[in-house]
């Protein structure tokens, strides 16, 4: 590298860091500010079935000479909405394939899931005002809960680290934090943030986003207000289901949207959509990297998918992302998951 290589990347590495302390300071003001729009566009992921959760703890610097030849761990991080059972075939398979697998429940979702009484009841005007304690959640609270998890993992030998839809966002917060007990990171129709875009706010709200459906009609309650975009899952309106059906999965069967559907929750913090989730080229940018791309997202549009790919790159040109393309997927992916195990399975050293 020359002197000017190094001055370069020593000023980047500067104006990352400048930016993280500029957007820490700023983060207590933004919660409960993000963009309705914003946040109504990162809707979409639904788990089925019971959670997988996992319980971290810290743990020492991993030892890898445990792990036989090609088994990893995998560490996968689910979105909004959702709960880490929504990747129980993805994880039932790649388990079958001799690898270990994490399906991570954020805090306050899965086995530990917030459930306002309103809504048992279904008494939707006091839903539309009852607290809820994830608006007190962020994205800092999910980069720990997930690197607690890795470094939990990465002592067992290499982990890959996967994110679909919101969890995106804290793929790379997790990437840029603890970037040496990751062997490799995977966005699945998931937001990865630039400096250009630096949340799943901005995300959402790009032009190449104008395409994605907003369930401006489905959400119960003032977001703002809130704190949380809530929704009601049980809701038996037929227009509600239907701008549901075609944003998560347009593709699917009825009865299988209405499993998906039934294990979704109530509550997503808008202020995770606000936070900042920008990778650093020193960190984050240094490990490889893949992106499952949906060729029919209907949440995070296909365009916005490429223009967070290309900026990517544009970053990190010496280490691009490696595209998998599945053209016919929906925001909550192929109906046969089948395809999305070879290409994670792919992921394994």
């Amino acid at each position: 590298m020359t002197q000017s290589e190094e001055r370069s990347e020593d000023q980047a590495r500067r104006d990352d860091t400048t930016s993280d302390e500029n957007s820490d300071r700023k983060t207590a003001s933004r919660k409960g500010a993000a963009s309705r729009r914003g946040v109504l566009l990162g809707l979409g992921t639904a788990a089925a079935g019971a959670a997988l959760a996992a319980t971290p703890a810290a743990a020492s610097a991993p030892s890898r000479s445990r792990s036989p030849r090609g088994v990893c761990t995998y560490v996968l991080v689910h979105g909004t909405h959702s709960a880490g059972a929504y990747w129980m075939p993805i994880a039932q398979e790649l388990t079958l394939l001799g690898h270990r697998v994490v399906a991570v429940d954020l805090p306050l979702h899965g086995a530990r899931a917030f459930v306002p009484e309103s809504y048992q009841r279904q008494d939707l005007a006091a839903l539309a005002t009852e607290p809820s304690p994830v608006a007190a959640l962020s994205l800092d609270d999910y980069e720990r809960h997930v690197t607690r998890i890795v470094r939990r993992a990465a002592a067992h030998g290499p982990v890959v680290l996967v994110g679909h839809s919101l969890g995106g966002a804290t793929v790379t917060r997790v990437a840029d934090a603890v970037p040496e007990l990751l062997h490799h990171i995977c966005y699945m129709a998931a937001f990865c943030p630039s400096p250009v875009l630096p949340s799943p706010d901005a995300c959402t709200a790009a032009p190449e986003n104008a395409d994605a459906l907003i369930p401006l009609g489905q959400v119960v309650g003032d977001p703002e207000r809130l704190g949380v975009l809530r929704l009601n899952p049980r809701t038996g309106d037929p227009d509600d289901l239907a701008a549901l059906w075609k944003m998560m999965c347009a593709d699917y069967p009825e009865d299988v949207f209405r499993q998906r559907l039934g294990g979704m929750q109530t509550d997503e913090s808008t202020t995770a959509y606000a936070g900042r989730a920008v990778g650093r080229t020193h960190t984050w940018g240094r490990l490889p990297r893949t992106y499952l791309r949906f060729g029919k997202d209907r949440t995070i549009a296909t365009r916005l998918q490429d223009r967070m790919i290309a900026e990517a790159d544009a970053r990190t040109p010496r280490n691009p992302f490696r595209v998998h393309d599945f053209p016919t997927a929906s925001h909550l992916g192929p109906l046969d998951p089948a395809p999305l195990v070879t290409a994670l399975a792919g992921l394994a050293p």
